[in-house]
């Protein structure tokens, strides 16, 4: 008697540096079941320590990229401690996202929604096929998009995230890239190449650079002036005494191509 084994939540796949993770319900739009999230949560915890991952790739099967949270799921817990406890467990997951010393791109195609345009929100970057559409819904059902408009709000003006969050209206992938939601908008044909050109981009600098920045950007934005720029210069000073910076600026004057290892 033969037993179906369920797909994983999340399909992860390393080339060349760049670690591609792909969320596996395209069938349902991949919703934010509490799975996924701790799938989620699992590879972003093995990747963080991987030395040979450079760049993230979070993308999705099917013809969405995310519809949020699995509100079938939610229906069946009706208890405030459910909700509190996934919740903080979608939030640990973002956050997760911020502090991993790689960069992560969103490689967005269909829609986007309510913890699904959170994720879009987190990520470092963000690229998305011409027919992406992008929501914080929760409003259309009752439930103010609350932990969505964090990410929100930290991409788009406080009057355009306002707007999204009342209305719930979705917005295209143009508007979402004029907002500053996403950083590209191309065809669906040309969306890989797109991706790849960019961790292309990324990997091809240093990596130590690279963490101690992406680092650096999150902390001084939640910082007064001042304190950014004290911040910010001692992350510079740490910066310039490592060897791979000593090289290319070495490699600038003498103007040749660094040789990093």
């Amino acid at each position: 008697m033969s037993t179906s084994v369920e797909a994983p939540f999340v399909l992860r796949k390393d080339v060349a540096g760049v670690s591609t993770l792909t969320l596996n319900r395209g069938e349902r739009f991949n919703p934010l079941s509490e799975e996924m999230l701790a799938a989620l949560q699992s590879e972003f915890k093995a990747i963080a320590v991987d030395e040979n991952v450079r760049v993230v790739v979070l993308a999705a099967a099917g013809k969405a990229f995310c519809a949020g949270h699995d509100l079938k799921q939610m229906q069946a817990h009706p208890s405030e401690d459910y909700y509190k406890s996934l919740f903080q467990q979608c939030s640990k997951l973002m956050l997760a996202i911020q502090k991993l010393p790689q960069p992560v791109i969103a490689r967005v195609q269909g829609l986007a929604t309510a913890a699904g345009c959170q994720l879009v929100g987190m990520c470092d970057l963000a690229v998305a096929s011409d027919n992406a559409s992008f929501a914080v819904s929760g409003v259309n059902v009752g439930l103010f998009c609350s932990t969505p408009a964090v990410a929100l709000s930290r991409n788009v003006s406080r009057k355009q995230a306002m707007e999204m969050l009342l209305t719930g209206d979705f917005i295209d992938a143009q508007t979402a890239l004029q907002r500053g939601l996403i950083n590209r908008v191309v065809s669906t044909d040309e969306l890989d190449t797109c991706v790849a050109e960019l961790t292309a981009s990324i990997i091809a600098k240093p990596a130590l650079a690279i963490s101690m920045g992406k680092q650096l950007f999150y902390k001084q934005l939640e910082m007064g002036v001042e304190a950014a720029y004290q911040l910010a210069g001692q992350t510079m000073a740490c910066n310039m005494l490592d060897g791979t910076a000593q090289e290319g600026v070495q490699a600038f004057l003498e103007k040749r191509r660094p040789e990093w290892t």
